[in-house]
Parts: C-alpha cells; sequence; structure tokens
C-alpha cells in the first residue's frame, strides 16, 4: 500500500507540472489555432537560464527566476512577432512545420551552448523529507505541487476576470468578432505566446529541482505533455488542469507495476493508450468544446 501511495502521489506532482506546461498549449491554441510543438524547448531554455543566473554568475536564485521569467516573456513575444506573424492567414499545417522548425534551431541552440551532459541543478528545495502518515516526502514535490496549483488558479482568475483575459477568450470565439470590437488581435498573440514561454520556464525549473539535474533530453516533457492536453481538450483550461494529474497518475502506476513484469516502456506507453480508449469515447477531449462542421 506504501509503494501504491507513493506512486500515486509522484503521479500527482508530475502530473501538476504536466497541466503547467500544457496551460500554455491550451492558451496557444485557443489564441491562434497553433499547436506549439516547441513547448518542451522552451521548458529547457528557461531552466537553463536559469542555471546559468544562478551557477555562473552568482545571482541569487530568487532574483534569477524572475529574471528568467522577464526572459521568457520577451522571448515568446519575439517568437510571436518574427517568426508566427507573417504566416498569419497561412495553412495550418505550415504553421505546425514552423513551430517544429522552432523547436529544432531551439535544440540546437541548446545543444551548442551547454552542451548535451547531465548538469547539477541548484538545491532550490529543502533536503529534509517531511512524514505525511507512512509516506516520507520531499518538500520540493510538496512545493512544486503547491506552486503549481496556486499559480493554476492564478492564470484561471487571470482568464475569467481581466480585461485580457477576457480578450484572449473573445479573440479564441472569433478572430473576426474580436477585431470588430477594437480588441488588437496581433497583442493578443504576443500575449499567448508570451504565458506559453513563461509558464514553460516555471514547469522546467520545478521539473530541474526536483530532478536535481538538468539536460537537454528534458525537452522531451513538452511533447510527453501533449496527451494531456488532448485528452482533456485543446481549447479547454479546465481540461489541462484536470487531464495533468490523469497522465502523471497513469504514468507511474504503469511504471510501478508494469515496467517490471514487461521489462520496460509501460510508463512511456501507458498515457498514450489511455489517451487513444478516452477519445474513442470522447473525441473533443473530456472539455473541449464540440464542433459541428455542416457540408
Amino acid at each position: 500500500m506504501e509503494f501504491f501511495l507513493q506512486l500515486l502521489l509522484n503521479g500527482i506532482v508530475v502530473g501538476s507540472i504536466y497541466s503547467l506546461v500544457g496551460l500554455g498549449f491550451v492558451v496557444i491554441y485557443k489564441s491562434t489555432s497553433v499547436l506549439n510543438f516547441a513547448q518542451g524547448e522552451f521548458l529547457v531554455l528557461g531552466a537553463y537560464i536559469c542555471l546559468t543566473l544562478t551557477v555562473q554568475y552568482h545571482v541569487p536564485f530568487f532574483w534569477s527566476f524572475l529574471l528568467t521569467l522577464a526572459f521568457s516573456a520577451l522571448m515568446g513575444i519575439l517568437t510571436e512577432r518574427i517568426i508566427l506573424r507573417p504566416m498569419i492567414g497561412e495553412p495550418v499545417i505550415s504553421l505546425i512545420m514552423v513551430t517544429l522548425g522552432l523547436s529544432s534551431l531551439l535544440k540546437a541552440i541548446i545543444q551548442g551552448v551547454w552542451g548535451t551532459e547531465l548538469r547539477p541543478f541548484p538545491d532550490i528545495f529543502p533536503a529534509e523529507p517531511v512524514k505525511i502518515g507512512p509516506l516520507p516526502v520531499s518538500q520540493g514535490y510538496l512545493i512544486s505541487l503547491a506552486s503549481v496549483a496556486v499559480l493554476l488558479v492564478i492564470f484561471t482568475l487571470f482568464f475569467k476576470f481581466t480585461r485580457a483575459g477576457v480578450a484572449m477568450r473573445a479573440t479564441a470565439f472569433s478572430q473576426q468578432v474580436s477585431l470588430s470590437m477594437g480588441i488588437s488581435v496581433k497583442r493578443i498573440f504576443a500575449l499567448a505566446w508570451s504565458i506559453a514561454a513563461v509558464v514553460s520556464a516555471i514547469g522546467g525549473v520545478l521539473l530541474a529541482g526536483i530532478r536535481g539535474g538538468l539536460d537537454g533530453a528534458m525537452a522531451f516533457f513538452g511533447l510527453k505533455v501533449i496527451p494531456v492536453v488532448i485528452l482533456g481538450g485543446l481549447d479547454s483550461i479546465a481540461g489541462a488542469i484536470v487531464g495533468g494529474p490523469i497522465m502523471g497518475i497513469l504514468e507511474n502506476l504503469a511504471g510501478g507495476y508494469l515496467d517490471p513484469l514487461v521489462g520496460g516502456g509501460a510508463k512511456e506507453v501507458a498515457p498514450f493508450v489511455i489517451l487513444v480508449l478516452i477519445l474513442g469515447f470522447k473525441p473533443y477531449g473530456l472539455f473541449g468544446k464540440i464542433k459541428i462542421e455542416r457540408v
């Protein structure tokens, strides 16, 4: 039972970070109808910037973290302005290919600057575990879980009650209607990419802190988030919040119970298997908006 609870807790923590990074996918898709396949590279780049500022330039972690968020916000804005804005009106497949190209470009930059070896990440969490019942739980897990929960609440309130959030929702509903109401769609696009880059950077720092190390392979985390947002619904913020823990728990349970039986690999495959089964009954995801097209 203790083993099951440990897997469950690990799944919730990792799943909460899935939800945070998945929020970036959803925000961009809702505003621009684009799937950003460079989200994993945003995550790794943010973590490397924070690592470099803290270790190489001896900036206190708190300020390194804030500078990383500022850098990520600027990177998101520049990405939309320089790379994505000229593609407005182009076919969706063209936009997808552009994000794949952006992913390759950022991956090459990361490898060229920081290499491919695993780099130790600063100890940003207390090392002493906390006892919750019979389980010794890392304080890093608890802090990460609490941080992600607070951030998700803040972003949910932002989208519901702030002027910019309402404008983003209006743009997601109809760009033409938004333009007629005086909303700058281009600014909304830039804001969406900025938010996506920021939440990815936060997820990267938290994940690197939990792992205690950082390398380029962590970008694969961005691809693992895709089943989360598809499961919850590509256009649903609530779906990203719920889908993350579901996938995290399933992934950890499969790794704990099925990997020893099949010799490994079940942990990576299980989320996609569950995704296919659920989409067979809910093609638009758990909370996705059903679209009916008449021909």
